[in-house]
Parts: C-alpha cells; sequence; structure tokens
C-alpha cells in the first residue's frame, strides 16, 4: 500500500487529497486548491462578451476552448494565456509532489461561507495541473464538479491502516506488535520471533536492524534492492549452489567454498524453482479443487441423510404403529372372549340359584306340612297319611343328594393367555438386513502352475485379480466326493495354497475356491479337474512306527533293534481301489516270523501285527504262515520265506479283500473279506529280519484276469 500513497495525494497541495473534485479530463482536485488555482478572464475577453460584439471568434472556438494547450512548449516550464489579453506571461509554480500548477488568482473577497462554497468570480478559468487542459466555468462555479466520494473513502481506509500498529509477520495465531524490521530480510518481526528466527550471529549478524516506523518508511522511499551476498556485499548474487541450497557470487566460488559442488545459473534455477512450484501448486490447487468438491460432497450427504432419516424414522413409526394397532385389535378379541366367558358363568350361576331356591321352597314347605301332620293325635288318621309322606320326604332327600348343591361352574376363569413367544419376538425385533458397505471380493483367479497331485494328495493354489480393490478376509475350499457328487468345504482360511491329503488313488476330483468378507462371498472360481495317481508311491513313516524300528534307503528298508516283535506303518493309507505292493526279505536269522498285512493308524506298535483288532496280516517263519486278526489265528498254509523272498499283499476295497502272495503265487485262500475303512500298510519284525519295500507295481496280471471274469 506504501506505492499507492502517491496516488491519494492532490498535485497541488502534496498531501491527502480532501473534498476531491473530479475535472472533466478525469483528473482530481482538492475543492480548496481547485479554488486558489483559478484564474479570473476579463469581462470583454469573455465568451459572452465576444458572442454579443459579434467578434470573429466562432462559438465552436469558445466550446472548444479546454481543449487547448496553454504552453507553447510541454517542457518548458512556462506558458501563457491565449485568448486572454489581461493574462500576463508568468512562470508557473511546481507543486511539493513536481507536477507544474498556475499562479493562484487574486483572493476573493471573504464572505461568511467557507472558503469551499464562497462564490468564485464570474468568467474564471481553471488548469489541470497534470494534463493542462483548461475550462471555462459557469455561473455554479466549482459546485459544477462532481465530488469523488470513491476516492475520499480509499483515502480514510489508507490513513486508517496506516495509523494501525505495524504486527509481526511470523506469529502464526494472533500477530504482536511488531518492534524492529530487518532491511536486509525485509520483514517485521517481534522480541519472540526475532530470537527465534532471526538470532544475531552468523549471516544474520550482519543485517540491520530499524524501527519499525523508521523500516516502513525506508520500504516505501527506496527501491527494492538487489540481493548482495552475506560475505560479500559489493557483489550481487549470480550463481546457485545445488547441495547448498541457496545463492552464491562469483567471490564465492573463486574462493573454493562450493569448488565441489555443483553450481547452476541463478536465472535457470530461478525459473526452474518456479516452474517446480507452480507444478506444485497445480497439484494442490487440484487437491484444493477436489476438497471442496468433496466438502459439497459431504454437505449432500449430511442433507440426504437427514431426510433419510426422517424417512426410515416415520417407515419405522408407521411398521411399530402397525404392530401396536394389530395389538390391540387382538387386545380387544380376547377381552371380548374374556367377557363372554364372563357372562356365561354368571348365567350358570344365576339359574343354579334359581333352580336351588325353587327346591328349598319346595323342601321347607314339606318339612313345615310333616311337622304339622306329626302333631296329629289320631292313630289311625296319621297313618293314613304316613306312608305317602315318608315316600315323598325320601324322594325329595334323594334329589337332593345327586349333585343339586354342587357348583356347576367355577370362580376361576379356565382361559390362559401365554404371552412369552409374542415377548420374545418383541425382544428380537430387529432390522433384518443392514446395507453393505462394501463390495463383496472378486473371484479368486486358480494357478494353475502350482496346482498338482502326488499320489492321493492334492496342492491347489488360487490369488486375487491384478486390479481387485476390494480386499478379501478368507478363501473356502471346496472338492467333491470323487464320484461327480456334491461339493464340500475342506478349507478355510487366509492362505491362499492348501494341500488336501487323504484322496481316493486312480479318481478324477473337481475343485473350486471363492473369497468372503463381512459383506459376503465372492462367485466361485473355475472349476479345476484333478486326477489322483493310479498307482501309489509311498515309504515307510518314521513318524508312526516304534522307537526300536530303523530306517535307511530313504524309509524304503527297515530292521529292528530288539528281539521283539514292532510294527512300522506306510506313509499313505488307502480308502478305495486296488492297490498292490511287495516286501523283499533282505535278511532273515532264526527262523523269526514276521507279519505282513495292513492296519489302522492307531494299532498297536510293541506286539506282533495281528495281535489286536486294529490289523489284518499273514506272519509266515521258514515253513508255514497263518492268517491273524484280533489274535486269532486261522488258515495255516504249507510254504514259508527265506532271504531273498518276495511277499505281495493285494488290498482290493473295491472287491474288499486282503491277499497275500510269496515269490508270486499266492499264499493260501483270501485272507480277508468284508474290510471297509482307511488301511495303511504295516510290517511287524525283529532285529533277525530285515525288509526293502517296492511300491507303485501294477495289479498282477493273473490277478486282473481273475477278477475280470469274476
Amino acid at each position: 500500500m506504501e506505492e499507492m500513497e502517491e496516488e491519494l495525494k492532490c498535485p497541488v497541495c502534496g498531501s491527502f487529497y480532501r473534498e476531491p473534485i473530479i475535472l472533466p479530463c478525469s483528473h482530481n482536485l482538492c475543492q480548496a486548491c481547485a479554488r486558489n488555482i483559478l484564474v479570473q478572464t476579463p469581462e470583454s475577453e469573455s465568451p459572452q462578451s465576444r458572442r454579443a460584439s459579434g467578434s470573429g471568434v466562432s462559438d465552436y472556438d469558445y466550446l472548444d476552448l479546454d481543449k487547448m494547450s496553454l504552453y507553447s512548449e510541454a517542457d518548458s516550464g512556462y506558458g501563457s494565456y491565449g485568448g486572454f489579453a489581461s493574462a500576463p506571461t508568468t512562470p508557473c509554480q511546481k507543486s511539493p509532489n513536481g507536477v507544474r500548477v498556475f499562479p493562484p488568482a487574486m483572493p476573493p473577497p471573504a464572505t461568511h461561507l467557507s472558503p469551499a462554497l464562497a462564490s468564485v468570480p464570474r468568467n474564471s478559468c481553471i488548469t489541470c495541473p497534470q494534463c493542462h487542459r483548461s475550462l471555462i466555468l459557469d455561473d455554479r462555479g466549482l459546485r459544477g464538479f462532481p465530488k469523488n466520494r470513491v476516492l475520499e473513502g480509499v483515502i480514510d481506509r489508507y490513513q486508517q491502516s496506516k495509523a494501525a500498529a505495524l504486527k509481526c509477520q511470523l506469529c502464526e495465531k494472533a500477530p504482536k506488535e511488531a518492534t524492529v524490521m530487518c532491511e536486509q530480510c525485509d520483514v517485521f518481526y517481534c522480541d519472540p520471533c526475532r530470537l527465534r528466527c532471526h538470532p544475531p550471529r552468523g549471516p544474520l549478524a550482519k543485517h540491520r536492524l530499524v524501527p519499525p516506523a523508521q523500516g516502513r518508511v525506508s520500504r516505501r522511499l527506496s527501491p527494492r534492492k538487489v540481493s548482495t551476498c552475506t560475505d560479500h556485499e559489493l557483489e550481487n548474487h549470480s550463481m546457485y549452489c545445488v547441495q547448498c541450497k541457496m545463492p552464491v557470487c562469483y567471490q564465492c566460488l573463486e574462493e573454493g567454498k562450493h569448488s565441489s559442488h555443483e553450481v547452476k545459473a541463478l536465472g535457470a534455477m530461478w525459473k526452474l524453482h518456479k516452474s517446480q512450484l507452480s507444478q506444485a501448486l497445480n497439484g494442490l490447487s487440484d487437491r484444493a479443487k477436489e476438497a471442496k468438491e468433496f466438502l459439497v460432497q459431504l454437505r449432500n450427504m449430511v442433507q440426504q441423510i437427514q431426510e433419510n432419516s426422517v424417512e426410515f424414522e416415520a417407515c419405522l413409526v408407521a411398521q411399530c404403529d402397525a404392530l401396536i394397532d394389530a395389538l390391540n385389535r387382538r387386545k380387544a378379541q380376547l377381552l371380548a372372549r374374556v367377557n363372554k366367558e364372563h357372562e356365561h358363568k354368571l348365567k350358570v350361576v344365576r339359574d343354579q340359584i334359581s333352580h336351588c331356591t325353587v327346591k328349598l321352597r319346595q323342601t321347607t314347605g314339606l318339612m313345615e306340612y310333616c311337622l304339622e301332620v306329626i302333631k296329629e293325635n289320631d292313630p289311625s288318621g296319621f297313618l293314613q297319611i304316613s306312608d305317602a309322606l315318608i315316600r315323598r320326604v325320601h324322594l325329595t332327600e334323594d334329589q337332593w343328594g345327586k349333585g343339586t348343591l354342587t357348583p356347576r361352574m367355577t370362580t376361576d376363569f379356565d382361559l390362559s393367555l401365554d404371552n412369552s413367544p409374542l415377548l420374545q419376538s418383541i425382544h428380537q425385533l430387529d432390522f433384518v438386513q443392514v446395507k453393505a458397505s462394501s463390495p463383496v471380493p472378486a473371484t479368486p483367479i486358480l494357478q494353475l502352475e502350482e496346482c498338482c497331485t502326488h499320489n492321493n494328495s492334492a496342492t491347489l493354489s488360487w490369488k486375487q485379480p491384478p486390479l481387485s480393490t476390494v480386499p478379501a478376509e478368507g478363501y473356502i475350499l471346496e472338492l467333491d466326493d470323487g464320484n461327480g457328487g456334491q461339493f464340500r468345504e475342506v478349507y478355510v482360511g487366509k492362505e491362499t495354497m492348501c494341500t488336501v491329503d487323504g484322496l481316493h488313488f486312480n479318481s478324477t476330483y473337481n475343485a473350486r475356491v471363492k473369497a468372503f468378507n463381512k459383506t459376503g462371498v465372492s462367485p466361485y472360481s473355475k472349476t479345476l479337474v484333478l486326477q489322483t495317481s493310479e498307482v501309489a508311491w509311498f515309504a515307510f513313516d518314521p513318524g508312526s512306527a516304534h522307537s526300536d524300528i530303523i530306517f535307511s534307503n530313504d524309509n524304503l528298508t527297515v530292521t529292528c533293534s530288539s528281539y521283539d516283535d514292532r510294527v512300522v506303518l506306510g506313509k499313505t493309507g488307502f480308502s478305495k481301489g486296488v492297490h498292490y505292493w511287495e516286501l523283499t526279505v533282505d535278511r532273515y536269522d532264526n527262523h523269526p516270523d514276521p507279519a505282513f498285512g495292513v492296519a489302522r493308524i492307531d494299532v498297536m506298535k510293541d506286539v506282533m501285527l495281528g495281535k489286536d483288532d486294529k490289523a489284518w496280516a499273514m506272519y509266515v517263519d521258514n515253513n508255514r504262515s497263518w492268517f491273524m486278526h484280533n489274535n486269532s489265528h486261522t488258515n495255516r498254509t504249507e510254504g514259508g520265506i527265506t532271504k531273498g523272498a518276495t511277499v505281495g499283499v493285494l488290498l482290493d476295497l473295491n472287491r474288499k479283500t486282503l491277499t497275500f502272495f510269496i515269490n508270486d503265487e499266492q499264499q493260501g485262500p483270501i485272507a480277508f473279506e468284508n474290510v471297509e475303512g482307511l488301511f495303511f500298510p504295516a510290517v511287524s519284525l525283529n532285529r533277525n529280519v530285515q525288509v526293502t519295500l517296492h511300491t507303485g507295481l501294477p495289479v498282477p496280471d493273473f490277478y486282473s484276469s481273475r477278477a475280470s471274469i469274476a
């Protein structure tokens, strides 16, 4: 605002305008100053007298008199009043702000009016001190010029703001009164901000601090200086150090203070930073625009929420009122039934009262008559009527004894109202549906390259679509039963990979997966078809074996460290299909009797296989063999094993049979029938025996042909 102060000052007096008037040339003057520069024109030279005398000057010339320049040269400093003989040639004066003005006219005679409103001499002329255009005043004088009320108001506001105390420019909330101004920083400081932001040390120690009023004057009068180096006051900043992020001068570079730093031209960095700041402001402007639109959206949401709340409350009140109306109607119906029962009971009791009253009256009359008859002293007359009276008395007594004196109606009401179900329903009255605040997750995608099967287990992997924005809280994996039946859940959790064990061999399974979150469940993924192995590949299981069992050959060969029989199971269980495996006898000393067969997972591990009801086995020595289950020995068969012998086990769960072979020959009949459930290959042996397991074998040809014939 300091720069606009000159625009608010009168060109004549050099002070702020007082009661400014607007000249036809659009410039302004104080009303008092305008009066001071008026020039009176001789009566004989006025336009009116010239028109009256018929001089050669046309009306057009007089009308355009205010458009003529009164100076012979624009920069000579002298002027003449052309056309006015009585106007001497006089040098002009200069106003305090350097504008040339004309000499004031003779002061008018004093009047009781103020100088601004006093009448001006006739035939007066006024010349604008800025553009030097002249105008002859009419009879109204200066009152013919309009007053500039707008300019007057601007000056008042400017003077009020100038009179206000200077405030600190660094206070965050309520600015305090400034105490100093730094001429180099061009910033007003209060004492706390000066101590915090402008300490009297380092590069700022050379800055000059002046009082705020002096700083305002110096800021207004002195042009803004070019930024100079703090270390070299005579050098202007011409370069910019990128590492130090500060402008430097050439002398700083010559002294080597920034020799290893990247230095760029000050103008280039100025334009670059301006561009970066402009781009940043554009982004910030976009965010601000979005924020404004968002605020409009939120305000609309507030209004919509209020409208929806009123509508929803009205709907809720209507529903509850409907329930109350229905309850009132039912209440009226129940009260009507109670009143009906009340009237019925009263009618029955009143009828019984009436009937009993009549009977009592008859009985009382009969009793009075009989008492009178008893008073009769004539025996013959008494006997003539006594028999009839006796029969009548007995008959009346019998009539009273047939429930006549028992109330036909109880005082209690048999009606009973059970309101507990309704109260429970009222307590359970709630909103049955809550609108989803977010959508359900996207459909998962099965990663086919990571899905595989091994023996009777399947591994599946899936993921969310790449462009999915809705998070999933978990997944549900489903498989059918291997025969095209219904799907069942086999996994529910957050992982995106799952291995399913215990499937049937040589079976086809269908798998699918879906995602879920608090809102709901996504659609199913595409169905994946999985084929389990036709034959089983497995080894012995160290995890479930007895601690005396010794493993080798990748858990395919086992022996024992004890003379007692110990059990070891295979890793794979069977519940469906036909499976065949063999065991080679690698060592056979002192004619022990190892056992081969199948067992449940919880079979006893410290006794011979088949001693409990969890195993089905054949134990064999060097001469003969027996089948054993639940410690029951059956089907003794000649033929034993030696070192190098091969024992085969055939588990046919389709036909529910278990058959044994020694050296590719069936050993005895079918060992066990009607076997069902989950079975694991099993062997029991001691330290005199070592066997090696062979898996993944096809079913013997002779058994396949026999099964096809059957």
